[in-house]
C-alpha cells in the first residue's frame, strides 16, 4: 500500500500502457440483498475520487468497475482508486480490436512492456463474453498462448498455479488483455455501516483508528481538542493536515476543533493531579458525545491500545469509558505499537504524527498518573467542580467544524482571518 495517490512504474509493470483500469469488489460481494446498495455505495465514492480527472468514463458490471482513462495518467489514477474502500484489487487493462489477429500483437507488446524473466510460468486464460466470436475459450487459450511461447522461449506452461497469467476477456466492441494486479484498500465501502465520531490528536495511533474505522465501512467525522494558548497553531494545523490525508480515502473529512482550555485548566490546583488524565479524557468523551448526537453519529472511536498508557490500562479505559452511553470503539485495542507504526507508515499519517508539536494531551500530565481510578471517586470531584457542565456545554457550542478535502487548502476560520489580516497590513 503506497503512502502517496500514485502507483509508482516498475520494470516490468503496464501501468503506463494502460487504456482502462479494472476496479474489483472486496469482500461485500458475500452480503447478499445488501450487495446491490454497497455496489452503489462504492461507485460514488469512485465518481468521487475521479472529479481531478474529467476524461474518465466509468461504466459498471457485475462486480466490476471499469474506468476508460482517455488520455488520464493511468499510474496517478491507479493509486488514487486503490484506495476506495470496497476495492479489493485495480488491474491495467489493454484494448484490443476482437480481431484474432490484433489479440495475439497486443498481448505480444503486453509481454514486451512486463519483460518476464526467463523461467517464469505462463497461462493464458481466455473468455469469450461475445459468443459471435468465431473462437471458443479454450480454443483461444492455444490460438494466443502457442505464438507468444515461440517468441519468449523462456517462457513455460503451468496452467495451475503460474506466475504470470494473461486474462483475455472477448467482447462485441474491444477484448480486454491484462495480468496485473493492484492491491487495493479492501473492506467495506464508506459509510455502509453508519457514522461515528473519532477523537482525533496529533499522534500516531488515532489517525490509524480513523483509517481502520472507515475500512470497515464507518463513515467518520473527527472531532480534536486543543489548549491555546498552551497549544500552538502549528499543532492544530497538524491534525487539519492528518485529516486531509485521511480524507485521500474518504473523499471529504469533517473536522471538529473544540476549545478545551476553560475545561483543562478547571482540573488543576484541585489536588488531584494523578487524576487529571482520567478526568480530561472523560471530559472528551462527554463533549464528544453531545457533537455526536448534534450529527447524527452512533459511536465514538478512539485510538486506544491495551496497555500502552495510564490512561489505556484496562481500569483506566473501563473508568473513562463510563462517561458515555454510546458504544466506544477501540479498533486497535489489541495492537502493538510497532504493528500501529507500520500500518501508519502504509497510509501515510506516520511523517506529520511525529512532528514535534504538543497537543492538549501532553498538557499537566502528572509525574505519576494513575492506572486504576476509582469511578466513585471520580464522579465525586466532577459533581464538586464548579460550573462544570456548563463548561462542557460552552465546549460544545463553540467548535468550528470545517470540512476537509484531499486537494483542497482549508483551514480554521482563526487562521484565516489572521492570514488576512497579514495579507492586508502588507499591503
Amino acid at each position: 500500500m503506497s503512502a502517496n495517490n500514485e502507483v509508482q512504474p516498475i520494470p516490468g509493470s503496464s501501468i503506463e500502457y494502460a487504456d482502462m483500469l479494472l476496479l474489483r469488489f472486496g469482500e461485500f460481494t458475500l452480503k447478499g440483498k445488501n450487495r446491490a446498495r454497497f455496489e452503489r455505495t462504492v461507485l460514488r465514492h469512485v465518481k468521487e475520487i475521479i472529479k481531478p480527472y474529467p476524461g474518465i468514463v466509468l461504466s459498471k458490471e457485475f462486480g466490476r468497475i471499469y474506468a476508460e482513462l482517455n488520455g488520464e495518467p493511468a499510474a496517478e489514477v491507479a493509486g488514487a482508486l486503490k484506495n476506495v474502500f470496497g476495492i479489493a484489487s485495480v488491474s491495467p487493462v489493454k484494448c484490443a480490436p476482437s480481431e484474432l489477429e490484433q489479440i495475439v500483437a497486443v498481448s505480444r507488446e503486453l509481454l514486451v512492456r512486463l519483460a518476464p524473466a526467463p523461467g517464469t510460468t505462463f497461462k493464458v486464460n481466455a473468455r469469450r463474453v461475445w459468443k459471435d466470436f468465431p473462437y471458443g475459450s479454450i480454443e483461444m487459450n492455444k490460438l494466443v498462448a502457442t505464438p507468444l511461447l515461440q517468441g519468449y522461449p523462456g517462457l513455460t506452461v503451468d496452467v495451475k498455479s503460474p506466475k504470470l497469467e494473461l486474462r483475455i476477456e472477448i467482447r462485441q466492441n474491444h477484448t480486454y488483455i491484462f495480468c496485473e494486479n493492484i492491491e487495493g484498500v479492501g473492506g467495506f465501502p464508506l459509510g455502509t455501516n453508519g457514522k461515528a465520531l473519532l477523537l482525533l490528536s496529533g499522534g500516531i495511533d488515532s489517525p490509524v483508528a480513523a483509517w481502520s474505522s472507515m475500512r470497515r465501512g464507518l463513515e467518520v467525522e473527527c472531532i480534536h481538542f486543543y489548549s491555546y494558548p498552551y497549544t500552538s497553531e502549528l499543532a492544530r494545523q497538524k491534525v487539519v493536515d492528518l485529516a486531509r490525508v485521511l480524507s485521500r480515502y474518504a473523499g471529504v473529512i469533517k473536522l471538529h476543533l473544540v476549545p478545551f482550555t476553560e475545561v483543562q485548566t478547571s482540573f488543576t490546583g484541585i489536588g488531584q493531579d494523578n487524576l487529571i488524565i482520567t478526568l480530561m479524557r472523560r471530559a472528551m468523551l462527554r463533549i464528544a458525545t453531545g457533537i455526536a448526537e448534534r450529527e447524527g453519529a452512533l459511536a465514538l472511536v478512539t485510538g486506544d491500545s491495551l496497555g500502552q498508557v495510564a490512561s489505556q490500562t484496562l481500569p483506566s479505559m473501563n473508568v473513562i469509558g463510563r462517561a458515555t452511553q454510546l458504544p466506544l470503539l477501540r479498533p486497535l485495542v489489541m495492537m502493538d505499537k510497532s504493528e500501529i507504526v507500520d500500518l501508519s507508515k502504509q497510509i501515510g499519517t506516520y511523517d506529520l504524527s511525529i512532528l514535534p508539536y504538543e497537543d492538549c494531551c501532553t498538557l499537566f500530565v502528572p509525574k505519576s498518573p494513575t492506572t486504576n481510578p476509582n469511578l466513585r471517586i471520580v464522579e465525586k470531584i466532577e459533581a464538586t467542580l464548579p460550573g462544570y457542565s456548563a463548561l462542557l456545554a460552552e465546549a460544545v457550542a463553540a467548535t468550528e467544524t470545517i470540512e476537509i478535502t484531499p486537494y483542497g487548502d482549508e483551514k480554521p476560520a482563526e487562521v484565516v482571518s489572521v492570514e488576512a489580516g497579514l495579507q492586508e497590513e502588507w499591503f
